[in-house]
């Protein structure tokens, strides 16, 4: 049997369409680059933060340490290469500046002076920092001898050593260029004082010959000067060795009485 078909038509109810549902991959899309930018931020910290962070400073290179080089003890600081040791430290013992100059005809015994001028006459002169003693003899045969000793004092310098030693190189210089000297012979004296030369001449216009010696030692000089008749021809060797042999002499007892 067939359903009988109804008397009016049916008439469907207009609904408006549903909007469609957002789409899901913009936003995972999104959601992958956020992820993906954290995690180059993390790397990127992980290498900054050795390198200038504050839970990792910063090593600094330190130099080697020999090994034969002790470290400074702690709490004490290494001398820096620019100090130098100073050049007034003490001096050794022996080696300390003369203050005073003896009495100018005490440096040389009598017994010394006696043998090298036989019966002599003595004149002497003298201050805080110049001594002559002159010996001249009194009997016919000529002979003279001079002992100067020149101080340079402490209290007049601040390096009395050095000004003793420059004056000791301007004599030894003038004695290559004397000019009222005839120069037989100049040359070093060693083992005498600290420095010391030897000169042997003849005074230009007299009748005699002169052995010199002239000493250093530390911050005061002595010199030696004894002189006698030129001898006639031939005699001139034997004369040097004998007025420089008398002036050495003389010159070492002096430098033993300084102190």
């Amino acid at each position: 049997m067939r359903l009988p078909r109804p008397s009016e038509p049916f008439d469907r109810v207009y609904s408006a369409p549903e909007p469609p549902a957002p789409a899901r991959r913009p936003r995972r899309l999104v959601l992958l680059v956020a992820v993906a930018s954290l995690a180059a931020a993390a790397v990127v910290v992980l290498l900054v933060l050795p390198l200038g962070g504050d839970d990792h400073p910063r090593r600094t290179p330190t130099a080697a340490v020999s090994p034969s080089a002790p470290s400074a003890p702690s709490g004490s600081s290494a001398p820096s290469e620019s100090e130098t040791p100073s050049e007034s430290a003490t001096p050794a013992p022996g080696q300390e500046p003369i203050t005073a100059l003896p009495a100018p005809c005490g440096m040389v015994s009598g017994g010394t002076a006696g043998s090298v001028v036989p019966g002599a006459r003595r004149r002497e002169s003298a201050n805080t920092t110049l001594t002559t003693c002159t010996y001249s003899s009194a009997s016919q045969a000529f002979r003279w001898l001079r002992v100067e000793t020149r101080l340079y004092a402490p209290g007049n310098s601040t390096d009395p050593v050095k000004d003793a030693a420059s004056s000791y190189r301007t004599q030894w210089n003038q004695a290559h260029d004397a000019p009222l000297t005839r120069t037989i012979t100049l040359e070093r004296e060693p083992g005498l004082g600290d420095e010391a030369y030897r000169w042997f001449k003849a005074d230009k216009g007299q009748p005699t010959v002169v052995g010199q010696v002239t000493a250093r030692v530390r911050n005061a000089l002595v010199t030696v000067s004894y002189s006698e008749k030129a001898p006639g021809e031939g005699g001139l060797d034997g004369a040097e060795r004998s007025c420089l042999s008398k002036a050495v002499r003389v010159a070492r007892e002096a430098l033993g009485a300084l102190r």
